[in-house]
């Protein structure tokens, strides 16, 4: 009997959270149409348009946006980045030094 109820009272609190879900789902598809996709609210006049301001890492010193690429990357071989890699730990400070008594 107890099964039951477990059974009954899972139940109900599956079709409330559909239930919201559906709900939720229906007021953020409203509120797109409302709003609409740019984020523009209803109360700004038709005459007045939002300008977008481009990120300052985007900008050179004299306010102009760039032109040229913002990320190279190079292709480095296998080995050569081991060789690297293993520079930066045998640099470290952190690294015990190995004496030849140890090994």
């Amino acid at each position: 009997m107890l099964h039951l109820v477990y059974i009954l009272a899972f139940t109900i609190i599956a079709f409330i959270a559909i239930s919201n879900l559906i709900r939720s789902l229906i007021n953020v598809s409203t509120s797109d149409r409302r709003y609409g996709s740019r984020g523009n609210f209803p109360n700004q006049t038709a005459g007045y348009r939002s300008i977008s301001v481009p990120h300052p890492e985007l900008l050179d010193e004299s306010g102009n946006p760039v032109k040229e690429p913002l990320l190279v990357m190079r292709s480095v071989s296998v080995e050569d980045a081991r060789q690297r890699l293993d520079a930066l730990y045998n640099a470290s400070p952190s690294k015990t030094q190995e004496t030849d008594e140890e090994i």
